[in-house]
């Protein structure tokens, strides 16, 4: 008998694209390990779950993380220990995807810890490994006996040409208008993640639909997979100790108290205090006397009430806690210009919500490096959220940045990308948003604040960037869609959904949807509502700043960017960087030079304008070919019996003969010229044989009249 006795499954995603899931030959002491394969990307999941929750175990505790090992690619790191080291930013983003899509399909009474590795083991150039990882997760959970409640599968559908691609390869994706990753059961979709060039709102509703069609494809081989392997059930597990009398109690004594909270239209801070207060009357009403047990369900209890009794507040009363009715969007206030010294700055608040965002300049040096197994590549646009624990009003450690920041910035960055300049926009620009205040969706606030911030700055964008986060509630065919949600609808709500955009359609959308059997008809009423508030954001953001200013500001660093011939690339560059170097010695001007497209680029920075004009004019003068009948400004740099050697172009020396100095005869060189002096010059002719270059003074001065002669009896003046 073999050792290993794998089973698999066999699918076409399309286009005669197949992916195998196999199960049973790698990691078999994990709870559950399968390898996807799609050409020759690999990715190897392994699930592990404990048996029991650790005492006092109050949360689900699901641990993602998707890696890629530089071997899967035939690199080896480069970093200085040479070994994959933290997650980086993409792997990150990666694992959220997976998680996000998995987290709500465990039983809410489940609480052992769960850990969910997706590893890429083999990476093939054309496959994107990202949108198979869920898929892997999943696929890996279904031949475990961890009690997740469905199948569940990812993919990612592209636009090209206006037609819609399922998982489309490396280079088909460089050329689509629309991407997003999405995730959903048999039934239900699940996540939403992507990015399109303004596209409209009923581009998304058929993107998730074919999306949906695909996912049902994956779902169904992972149940012929778990049906090899033989899995019919899932494992028992210890639930928590729950105390129904406990909650009634709570429910008869509460309810009325709770709701009077909810409807009293308060701030955040003062409903959170009433709320602690009424928790605190809760603990009181009890009694000492209590066992403890039952004493550490009261915070459980009061918040499932604190859940009820607010949806059912928003569902039949159409009232917020705020205030506000489901479409209205908090108070703005909006500012630019505010701080002084960096190159854009902008402060936006919506409601209890906050934003300053500064933008800065920096050369192509300053390029952010975006390491994969896959390649290393560089991006000139770079946005960083910082969510400080003051902005809620709390005291936490500072310990780098998590998981949310860069999730929350990726999704900003994505939307306000689509507005960037191209590559021939010299800069690179660092976008920096910092969360003061707290109350709902700051990564909106960051994407408003970033645009205005861009604007500010100088930087071209063309039109404004806003975003909204939307929520919803739905019970027993009701359902409420609210326009700009606060953290507390954003914790009770059945869907969290933010869509960022122009006036003129989509740029960038994030979708968290927690409820059985979602309806389209839903879907588009809530994106018709997002569009109404993302267009009332964007008309007081045009009220602040219409368009991008003309230049950037007095203080901003100067950047020019050129393209020269490749074969110049070595001049400019210079023996051992000699010439560059002296460039920027002299002028103060950063210069960076790299061949793209069999083109040399060539991008100069300075602080000063005069620095940047001279280097400018310097690498002209060495790129520059000289054109017979072209005038020059030389400089003279030896003198002879017979004329001057004049530098006319850097590097391209000329002959300025005696004869061509004057139209007056010059008997001699002696104090016409001396080293350094500057003159003007004609280039007269190129030699064809020694390409000699003869160059003239005389050429460029205007010719004497000639003297009449004297007629004869007249004296000579």
């Amino acid at each position: 008998m073999s050792l290993l006795q794998p089973k698999s499954v066999t699918f076409d995603i399309g286009g005669g694209r197949m992916v195998t899931i196999e199960t049973g030959k790698m990691a078999r002491q994990a709870d559950g390990a399968v390898t996807v394969r799609l050409g020759d990307s690999i990715l190897l999941a392994t699930v592990v779950a404990n048996k029991e929750p650790k005492d006092g175990q109050n949360f689900f505790p699901l641990s993602v993380d998707y890696q890629e090992k530089f071997a899967s690619a035939g690199r080896i790191p480069g970093s200085f220990f040479k070994r994959e080291a933290r997650l980086n930013d993409y792997e990150i983003l990666t694992s959220r995807l997976i998680d996000r899509a998995l987290r709500p399909l465990f039983p809410e009474d489940y609480l052992c810890d769960v850990q969910v590795l997706v590893t890429l083991i083999s990476s093939d150039a054309e496959v994107l490994p990202d949108s198979m990882a869920c898929l892997a997760a999943s696929a890996a959970l279904a031949v475990s006996d961890i009690p997740i409640m469905e199948i569940i599968s990812e993919v990612r559908i592209a636009r090209k040409n206006g037609e819609y691609i399922i998982n489309p390869t490396r280079t088909e994706l460089a050329a689509c208008d629309l991407e997003f990753v999405i995730a959903a059961t048999e039934k239900n979709i699940m996540m939403v993640e992507g990015e399109a060039k303004e596209c409209q709102e009923e581009d998304l509703v058929k993107a998730l639909e074919l999306a949906h069609d695909a996912i049902r494809i994956q779902i169904k081989a992972q149940a012929e997979l778990r049906d090899k392997v033989g899995i019919t059930s899932k494992r028992e597990y210890t639930k928590p100790y729950r105390n129904e009398e406990l909650n009634e109690k709570i429910i008869a004594f509460a309810k009325d108290k709770m709701h009077a909270i909810a409807a009293a239209a308060s701030a955040k801070h003062e409903r959170s205090e009433a709320f602690a207060k009424l928790h605190d009357e809760v603990v009181e009403f009890l009694g000492e006397e209590l066992p403890d047990a039952d004493k550490k369900l009261i915070g459980h209890y009061t918040g499932e009430l604190q859940y009820h009794v607010v949806r059912d507040m928003i569902l039949n009363d159409r009232v917020r806690l705020d205030g506000r009715g489901t479409t209205d969007i908090r108070p703005l206030a909006m500012e630019t210009n505010i701080l002084p010294t960096p190159h854009g700055s902008s402060l936006f608040t919506r409601g209890e919500t906050q934003s300053l965002t500064t933008v800065t300049f920096g050369t192509p040096l300053d390029e952010l490096l975006i390491e994969s197994a896959h390649k290393s590549d560089y991006s000139k646009f770079i946005l960083h959220y910082n969510f400080p624990p003051f902005s809620t009003g709390e005291v936490k450690m500072i310990r780098g940045v998590g998981r949310r920041e860069v999730g929350h910035g990726n999704l900003a960055m994505r939307s306000l990308k689509q507005m960037m300049p191209g590559s021939e926009y010299p800069y690179t620009v660092r976008v920096v948003s910092d969360i003061l205040e707290s109350n709902g969706s700051s990564s909106m606030a960051t994407v408003c604040a970033g645009s205005l911030a861009l604007m500010d700055a100088g930087v071209p964008i063309p039109k404004h960037v806003s975003g909204v986060a939307m929520g919803l509630i739905t019970k027993e065919g009701k359902f409420a869609v609210l326009t700009d949600i606060l953290g507390d609808e954003d914790h009770l709500g059945d869907m969290d959904f933010k869509v960022t955009g122009t006036r003129d359609g989509i740029c960038g959308v994030q979708m968290d949807i927690k409820v059985d059997g979602l309806s389209m008809d839903i879907m588009r009423q809530a994106l018709s509502q997002a569009r109404d508030g993302r267009l009332h954001i964007l008309n007081a953001m045009y009220e602040c700043i219409p368009a991008a200013r003309a230049d950037v500001k007095p203080h901003a660093p100067r950047m020019v960017k050129i393209t020269i011939d490749k074969e110049f690339i070595g001049a400019v560059i210079g023996p051992g960087g000699k010439v560059i170097q002296e460039i920027q010695r002299e002028t103060g001007a950063t210069v960076n030079i790299e061949e793209v497209n069999n083109v040399g680029e060539v991008s100069i920075f300075s602080a000063h304008k005069e620095g940047l004009d001279r280097a400018l004019a310097w690498i002209k003068g060495l790129v520059a070919v000289p054109v017979v009948g072209d005038t020059y400004e030389g400089t003279v740099k030896s003198i002879k019996e017979f004329g001057a050697f004049v530098e006319f172009l850097p590097k391209k020396e000329g002959l300025l003969h005696i004869s061509e100095i004057s139209w007056k005869r010059l008997e001699n060189m002696d104090g016409v010229f001396k080293e350094g002096d500057k003159v003007k010059v004609k280039l007269l002719d190129i030699d064809q044989k020694t390409g000699k270059f003869k160059l003239s003074r005389k050429a460029l001065i205007p010719k004497p009249e000639a003297q009449p002669k004297p007629q004869q009896g007249e004296q000579k003046a």
